[in-house]
């Protein structure tokens, strides 16, 4: 039986790319070991599903379809830099979603109908858009101090007007992501 490494996102906007970029660029002037997110990458996660049945496809597809017509087009507004687990302990460095309730219901919807298929509930769900991953405390309190900078930084705005269901295959310089299937909202 074939399988697949998949997830449910949200692409970003083509144009708000140079922005996120500005702030990867401060991050790259630090003598950190930070692996960074490709900016053809960028994209905010609704569930991470790992390894599923190429089979069970169409039934995630279904589910997803069913939600997803439940919504219309809706605009998020990103802003503001952080990390996970947070600034003292630094693994993830992010840029946030400003107003993200229609993506929570969004997000809680879609978690349950996945319930229904065998997938564990998400723990904890935060929207946001990883732009890079900590490999080692080198340096971090430059990092901690650039992160602190940029908390507040607006970066744009941007209609949401599809999801995708994505292919994550992982490649010696880094995961290759392509789309199984575009859902329009």
């Amino acid at each position: 039986m074939s399988q697949v490494r998949a997830f449910l996102a949200i692409d970003l906007d083509d144009d708000l790319k140079p922005k996120i970029n500005r702030i990867i660029k401060e991050f790259k002037q630090i003598d950190a070991r930070i692996k960074y997110v490709e900016l053809t990458n960028l994209h905010l996660t609704l569930k991470f599903f790992g390894e599923i049945d190429t089979e069970g496809l169409e039934l995630l597809e279904e589910k997803i379809a069913k939600v997803v017509s439940e919504f219309k087009p809706f605009d998020i507004k990103i802003k503001g830099c952080g990390s996970f687990p947070n600034n003292n302990h630094i693994k993830v460095i992010w840029v946030g979603i400003d107003e993200d309730s229609i993506i929570r219901e969004l997000h809680d919807k879609l978690d349950k109908e996945f319930t229904k298929l065998g997938f564990d509930r998400d723990k904890k769900f935060s929207t946001h858009l990883t732009i890079g991953r900590m490999k080692s405390a080198k340096n971090k309190d430059k990092v901690k101090a650039t992160i602190e900078e940029f908390s507040d930084i607006e970066i744009g705005e941007m209609t949401v007007n599809r999801i995708s269901l994505k292919k994550s295959t992982l490649k010696p310089s880094g995961p290759v992501y392509e789309d199984l299937k575009v859902f329009e909202l």
